[in-house]
């Protein structure tokens, strides 16, 4: 019998099988030679379009192009071997830029490697607190929002390698660099335009309807930067050769390092090393040292960080679920990325997390097991050991128009707009608030704003549905004189307490008796808790007594504390409604042996049981 591709998370994981829990289900469930080729195959694919990439996110955050393959390879490979998801794929991703590149612009490279240290111990803390499912309680609304901001953002940055802007500053906020992109639109280069153009056309081809454009099937599975971005770099050496003047910025006229007192443009040949994080420079050239003061300056950032890393690496997780019918455990994924982020500073790595696209990737191109994805890591390390001399031949231009394409999948316009169209006004409100103060601030004061707005919003809502009203009709008998019935429907929380309990305050002097029915309330809270008190006290204070029926069984603790039981007199607590009317027969028949005049009961059920022992009489 073929044996499932499930993981079980019905259950929770202990601690101690949280770590590899995805490669011990692969091992248990067997692991073949044809898995292997599979997942080698799949796994050099993706290292093929992870190369270019990681060498372009990290140029977007202001870091040298090999810290972006060195996070592939460190942080690839440890989230894969540790992680809870099959297919799931490591590195830096574009999420990040709009949070890392002012944390580069004011703190150095030292101050991304430190933060990405402290996001991976907060996301250790995470997966050990087992919260990895409270991410799932992040409003839709709120996620389209932002990462549609951020795409808008790393679109537009990318204009200034796109068309060649040279700027005298670059200042940290979106709205100053648009300023500064803006006053330097003199310095266009049209020779940049032409290959960044050349290049995004190319990398479109693939897009192409194929009533269009008919592609042999062999072509349609050559990863289109695999093409484009070598087809750019001969652009730029032919132009710059044969026409006079032509200039195009490359990666090896952009970035220089200094290996063993011997300058190397580009990238150096040279595999991850051991480093200690803190004596990177910071924006000043020095040492960003490790402080207090260093500490908390970069703490705000880094818990953005592991916020946005969990985010965007339990939602690839959830898509590669999607794809392949594979369940992930979120707590084994969040402490393989924190262990990740912690140990990949060490080795010149920024910020990682899950990639969406190249998770998609790595499913399409035949990969079923981590083993894929360390071997994406292991290809990007040959690429470094054996590539690097040609790497610095790749235009900046070419690399700026790989990333608006990386923009325009991470925007997903389409749903954006659906959103727009179908949602309610409150989660369209949310969306727009999102968007708007990713672009014009930053993810952190967007994601904060929407995550409160939506909740005060659901909370609204919410409120709406809790309901209190006098009930005449419907019941196993006839109240009598003096006696109604009060219904509450709905949560009984803050938001919804005094809504629910405010009708009951107008109730005439006749009334003697009111029987609260608490059937239908799904949560009590303590809001919800006081409010109920004070009416009772309030209707104590006018002689009138009470009977609660159905209290909610998560309630009955608290109100027993609270000291809202049964009192003789005052307060009787009954199981349903049919006990609440025969209790009330018996206080009836007593009131007609001590009170002159008539109360007339008609009971639907003349078969009185007997009253529970809980049920003390009404007096």
């Amino acid at each position: 019998m073929a044996r499932s591709r499930f993981t079980d998370t019905t259950q929770q994981l202990p601690l101690s099988a949280l770590p590899a829990s995805a490669m011990r289900a692969v091992l248990k469930h067997g692991y073949t030679a044809d898995d292997l080729k599979r997942d080698v195959v799949s796994g050099f694919l993706v290292g093929v379009i992870a190369l270019p990439l990681a060498m372009a996110l990290s140029i977007a955050v202001g870091a040298p192009p090999q810290q972006g393959l060195y996070t592939t390879v460190v942080a690839g490979f440890i989230a894969a071997l540790l992680g809870g998801s099959r297919l799931q794929v490591v590195g830096p991703t574009a999420a990040f830029i709009v949070v890392l590149a002012p944390l580069q612009t004011r703190f150095g490279l030292g101050g991304l490697f430190v933060a990405g240290l402290l996001a991976g111990f907060i996301l250790i803390g995470i997966a050990l607190l087992r919260l990895g499912k409270l991410i799932e309680f992040i409003p839709f609304p709120v996620t389209t929002g932002f990462t549609a901001g951020i795409a808008c953002v790393i679109a537009v940055l990318q204009l200034k390698d796109l068309l060649g802007l040279k700027l005298l500053t670059t200042p940290e906020h979106f709205t100053d660099r648009l300023t500064a992109m803006w006053a330097a639109r003199s310095t266009m280069n049209p020779t940049e335009l032409l290959v960044g153009t050349v290049t995004l056309a190319i990398l479109l081809i693939p897009r192409i309807p194929s009533k269009w454009l008919s592609l042999p099937a062999w072509v349609q599975r050559v990863p289109a930067p695999l093409v484009a971005l070598p087809a750019g770099a001969l652009l730029a050496v032919l132009l710059s050769e044969f026409h006079i003047g032509a200039h195009v910025d490359t990666i090896g006229t952009r970035f220089q390092s200094i290996i063993d007192g011997v300058t190397v443009t580009g990238i150096p040949r040279v595999a991850p090393h051991l480093l200690l994080p803190w004596q990177a420079p910071g924006s000043d050239g020095l040492p960003i040292g490790l402080s207090l003061s260093t500490l908390r300056a970069l703490l705000p950032t880094a818990f953005t960080i592991a916020m946005l890393a969990a985010i965007e690496s339990l939602l690839s997780a959830v898509v590669a679920d999607g794809m392949a019918r594979t369940r992930h455990d979120p707590d084994s994924e969040l402490l393989a990325l924190g262990i990740a982020n912690v140990v990949t500073p060490f080795f010149g790595g920024i910020p990682a997390t899950g990639a969406i696209a190249r998770t998609a990737s790595n499913y399409r191109f035949g990969g079923r097991s981590p083993v894929a994805s360390m071997m994406h890591a292991a290809t990007v390390l040959l690429a470094i050991v054996a590539l690097a001399p040609a790497l610095q031949f790749l235009p900046m231009s070419s690399l700026a128009a790989l990333l608006l394409l990386v923009a325009w999948n991470m925007s997903e316009l389409e749903h954006f707009i659906h959103t727009l169209k179908v949602a309610p006004r409150s989660d369209v409100a949310v969306l727009l608030t999102c968007f708007f103060l990713t672009v014009v601030f930053d993810m952190v004061i967007a994601v904060t704003a929407g995550v409160l707005l939506a909740s005060l919003l659901f909370m609204r809502r919410m409120s709406v549905t809790t309901q209190g009203k006098v009930i005449r009709e419907g019941l196993p008998g006839t109240l009598p004189d003096g006696v109604i019935l009060y219904d509450i429907s709905g949560p009984l929380f803050f938001g919804a307490a005094e809504r629910a309990m405010g009708a009951i305050r107008a109730i005439g002097e006749h009334v003697k008796v009111v029987i609260f029915r608490l059937e239908r309330v799904t949560h009590v809270d303590v809001t919800g808790l006081v409010a109920l008190e004070t009416v009772l006290d309030e209707l104590g204070r006018h002689g009138i007594k009470v009977i609660l029926v159905g209290v909610p069984p998560d309630a009955v603790k608290m109100f027993s504390k609270a000291g809202l039981v049964p009192v003789a007199g005052k307060l009787a607590i009954c199981g349903t409604l049919e006990s609440a009317f025969e209790l009330l027969g018996a206080r009836i028949h007593r009131y007609r042996r001590t009170h002159a005049g008539p109360i007339r009961l008609h009971l639907l059920n003349r078969h009185r049981r007997s009253v529970s022992r809980t049920n003390r009489p009404v007096e």
